[in-house]
């Protein structure tokens, strides 16, 4: 195997103890000593347990929801069945390292009719043990079995990337929820607002103070706003059908209560440094192990260059009298060894090993990426958590600022000292500061979640 990379990828030190693999030696690759984006992000431990990790928002419908997906999606359950597939392959291959003894019997009766009118019967009864083995000199089973071992260790890292993928799904699904709850609540009270302004606005048509104009843009400002609810309850109406789909529950099943609080993650995450993250990731850890079960199936279609020698043997015993077939006279038995090699097969051997090699290579691949791919996402998940922190300390100033202006424009409307567009525009302004305020903030829960999931999700 030749593969082409560059001489910083060095092969990590995956090695077999027996027939157990283990790919959590990741120090052969090239991998930074810090992450360029912790900032003010504290270290953690490299034991620190992720497997609660929506504790830190503090809200108990979302880790019942959580736990709820875990319990009873049928992706989980699924990937637990791939494991118990997995782990029986695994059982299957082991068994050809060993010796296979089989049973046999058999009975007949044959009757004749003889010209005195005698009737006369003879029997035959057998019965027989037999046995093979084919001693794996050159390792052609033991490295079957050791790829079926990755395998199946594959598909129990498999099992925790969907749990923690899973997590983080009905956990991004409810905080999309509540922040469309929250907005449906803020809409609803700036129509409020807004609906006093048109009443005024209408109040001093009709006494001929403004013309219709003025009326009509407060009545399209207020429709405006109203439209938007229709949106906002459908939103909430499909979040709600998909954290039952995620469960397992069919639409409506489960309860969940409304809320206008929007939750929010603690401030400084505590993260490992990168190898801690790669060892912590379950794609990681499926990759090296279809690595590893990829390089064992190369060695194992090598070994079929070499001969393979068998062991058989038979004990039978043949009587007349089913009452004497177990008699030590009439037992026999035969020891035979084999040994059989490929002289001619039209290059069939050589393309399954150069099959197998080329596998091997796009397995290294595969494991390289998601390494590459893990190290991307926990720094672009760091990005997302500093900027949207950031937008969210400069909205809240621009809220407060909006919230005034509104204020201060219906005051002086009221009075009579401005006219309604200005007011129109406040209250506009308002709303959307306020709307993007609710995204912003969802965008940095969201942040966080994206960061739990890239450090491995706790499993």
């Amino acid at each position: 195997m030749n593969f082409q990379h560059p001489a910083a990828w060095v092969l990590p030190l995956l090695f077999f103890a027996g027939c157990a693999t283990s790919p959590t030696d990741f120090s052969a690759v090239k991998l930074p000593a810090s992450w360029q984006q912790a900032g003010n992000f504290p270290t953690a431990s490299p034991d620190r347990d992720l497997s609660q990790w929506w504790a830190s928002f503090g809200d108990a419908e979302m880790g019942r929801l959580i736990r709820s997906a875990l319990e009873n999606s049928p992706d989980i359950a699924s990937a637990v069945a791939n494991v118990r597939q997995a782990q029986a392959l695994r059982k299957a291959e082991t068994s050809f390292l060993f010796p296979e003894l089989n049973y046999s019997g058999s009975g007949s009766t044959a009757n004749t009719w003889q010209k005195n009118g005698a009737d006369f019967s003879s029997e035959n009864y057998s019965g027989g043990l037999s046995a093979s083995w084919e001693v794996d000199f050159f390792g052609k089973n033991r490295q079957s079995v050791i790829a079926a071992s990755a395998d199946a260790d594959a598909a129990e890292a498999n099992l925790d990337s969907a749990r923690s993928s899973l997590a983080a799904e009905t956990a991004l699904a409810y905080l999309q929820l509540r922040a469309s709850e929250s907005s449906l609540q803020l809409v609803n009270q700036s129509i409020a607002s807004q609906e006093e302004t048109t009443q005024l606005a209408k109040w001093r048509n009709q006494a001929g103070e403004i013309d219709q104009l003025e009326y009509d843009q407060a009545r399209a400002t207020l429709e405006s706003a109203r439209a938007t609810i229709s949106t906002l309850q459908q939103n909430i109406g499909q979040t709600r059908n998909r954290l039952n789909l995620l469960a397992g529950r069919v639409p409506g099943e489960l309860a969940i209560t409304a809320s206008y609080h929007l939750p929010q993650p603690q401030s400084r995450l505590a993260i490992g440094i990168p190898a801690d993250t790669v060892r912590q990731r379950p794609d990681v850890r499926s990759a090296g192990y279809g690595w590893l079960a990829a390089i064992a199936r190369t060695r194992s279609a090598e070994a079929e260059k070499f001969p393979s020698f068998t062991l058989s043997g038979n004990l039978g015993t043949d009587s007349l009298s089913s009452s004497k077939v177990f008699n030590p006279q009439n037992v026999s038995s035969n020891l035979i060894a084999g040994l059989t090699g490929p002289i001619f097969n039209a290059g069939r051997i050589r393309a399954q090993i150069e099959g197998q090699d080329a596998a091997e290579e796009r397995a290294f691949q595969n494991y390289r990426a998601s390494i590459l791919t893990a190290l991307s996402e926990v720094e672009d998940a760091l990005i997302a958590c500093r900027r949207t922190s950031e937008k969210i300390g400069t909205l809240e100033k621009a809220a407060t600022a909006a919230r005034s202006a509104a204020d201060l424009a219906a005051k002086k409307y009221t009075a009579g000292v401005i006219d309604i567009t200005p007011v129109l525009d406040t209250q506009r302004n308002d709303l959307a500061i306020r709307q993007n305020l609710i995204t912003a903030r969802l965008d940095r829960a969201n942040a966080h979640i994206e960061l739990y999931r890239a450090l491995g999700g706790g499993w």
